[in-house]
């Protein structure tokens, strides 16, 4: 089994309590706080309410039970201790937010990740390094992620590292994060963006430092040439058929920006932001009928005949 079966092997569930960075724990123990006070006041509400309608209800003998007037202890306590909770959180709150977002000043970003309907483009800063939907970080380190949008409001979130980010057009939000273990962490667009939102998944993979740097280094280096006829056919086939007005694949003429970079398409495991897998039967089904798979999408639907969809199929599943 190679390294990235072993990765894929590490599969974490999405949430919040499998917490996957120190953001994450710093947001998971303020809402253990939270549940911990709210537990408790729910309990105090429900044995004073049983107490109440035990000791006061209607007696036979008839007649009101004795009247309070006023309790100054029990004023003070029920004002009191409510206050001091708000102000506990509040400090709290301001402490955590500190802990997890600290000031970016001149720190360049790390990796800059653009949400498009319905994808998402992962830019890696120093290097040629671009990839779509599947999003590569090395663990332990303290990263930043730059966060906008080309199109809509988006919100990046993947529960397990912690804080939720609006990618807003026009605007730069930043986002830290530090991966503490390798795996493989699921998110999702957490802000209604159009038709296929509920489609707009996110898959970052975590790797040591050493298979983060291998995996750089595959992904800055051009498309590898057709290795046959079937797929050169398909190389040709890209550029006529306008693919490469939308998409890029670096090594080639193909320089569009509208669609996700294909310069190692071959190598993801999922596509269409993890709606289905990476498969050759399921990129030939997409390239017939785009609307049908993801209706919505931006992709337009080409009427290919059998043998250019063969030859595009054997072109993008040879870009690895």
């Amino acid at each position: 089994m190679n390294n990235f079966s072993v990765l894929l092997s590490r599969f974490t569930d999405p949430t919040v309590l499998n917490t996957a960075s120190p953001q994450a724990e710093q947001i998971r123990s303020i809402g253990n706080g939270f549940l911990i006070a709210a537990t408790g006041i729910f309990l105090l509400v429900l044995v004073l309410t049983i107490v109440i309608v035990v000791r006061f209800r209607s007696k036979t003998t008839g007649g009101e039970p004795r009247q309070i007037a006023g309790n100054r202890k029990l004023e003070i306590l029920m004002v009191g201790v409510p206050m001091l909770l708000v102000i506990v959180f509040f400090f709290w709150s301001l402490h955590t937010m500190s802990a997890i977002m600290p000031p970016v000043s001149d720190h360049p970003a790390d990796v800059v990740i653009t949400g498009h309907q319905w994808w998402w483009q992962a830019d890696y800063k120093g290097t040629k390094a671009v990839t779509a939907n599947e999003i590569h970080l090395p663990v332990g380190k303290p990263l930043l992620l730059q966060l906008n949008s080309a199109d809509v409001i988006h919100d990046w979130w993947v529960p397990a590292f912690g804080a939720k980010m609006d990618m807003i057009p026009g605007t730069n939000n930043n986002l830290w994060v530090t991966v503490k273990r390798p795996g493989i962490y699921e998110g999702t667009c957490s802000e209604f963006c159009g038709k296929q939102h509920a489609w707009m998944r996110i898959r970052v993979i975590a790797q040591t430092p050493d298979e983060y740097h291998k995996w750089l280094i595959t992904q800055s280096t051009d498309a590898v040439k057709p290795a046959d006829s079937v797929a050169l056919a398909g190389e040709v086939l890209f550029g006529k058929a306008s693919c490469s007005s939308c998409h890029s694949i670096r090594g080639s003429d193909a320089n569009g920006s509208e669609g996700p970079d294909l310069t190692h398409f071959a190598s993801r495991q999922t596509m269409l932001s993890g709606m289905m897998a990476n498969t050759p039967a399921n990129v030939k089904r997409w390239l017939t009928d785009p609307q049908k798979v993801k209706p919505g999408a931006h992709m337009p639907r080409f009427i290919f005949n059998k043998d250019s969809l063969n030859a595009l199929t054997a072109y993008l599943s040879q870009l690895k």
